[in-house]
């Protein structure tokens, strides 16, 4: 009885071992992840490390914020430990300019959402609030 015992505990241990030798050749390697987050907006990606069934890594996002991110290891889906901004500075500066805006400045990722002042169509200055995954003003005022 005690034999049995210790054959299907070997039994379970081999077959975990090969599963975990089947995940690891489906996981990304740490080149691929680099290369993942580079293709969302991440830059200055350091810090990579396979933790946990997952990796994870320290980055900056596309408003330049020092984020932390994990990454499914099969996948490849990045989950940021904050919300961050699609766009930069420089896309909101084109969007606002390709909207007809001039004289843009002071834009700044605030509150979840990007803040520019700007002229408007008619030369009034105008402050105005951007969608920070689209562009899309969502709030306008004069300044």
């Amino acid at each position: 009885m005690h034999s049995i015992n210790k054959t299907k505990t070997w039994l379970a241990v081999a077959l975990l071992a090969a599963g975990g030798a089947a995940f690891a050749q489906d996981a990304l390697t740490e080149a691929e992840v680099r290369a993942k987050l580079e293709a969302q907006g991440y830059t200055k990606v350091n810090d990579v490390e396979f933790d946990d069934g997952m990796w994870e890594a320290d980055a900056r996002s596309a408003d330049g914020n020092r984020v932390q991110v994990r990454i499914d290891a099969s996948t490849g889906e990045v989950y940021a430990n904050e919300q961050v901004a699609n766009l930069g500075k420089a896309d909101v500066e084109a969007k606002l300019a390709a909207a007809g805006y001039s004289k843009v400045h002071d834009v700044e990722l605030d509150d979840g959402v990007w803040k520019a002042e700007a002229e408007d169509a008619a030369g009034k200055d105008v402050e105005l609030r951007l969608d920070p995954a689209t562009g899309k003003i969502i709030g306008k005022a004069r300044d």
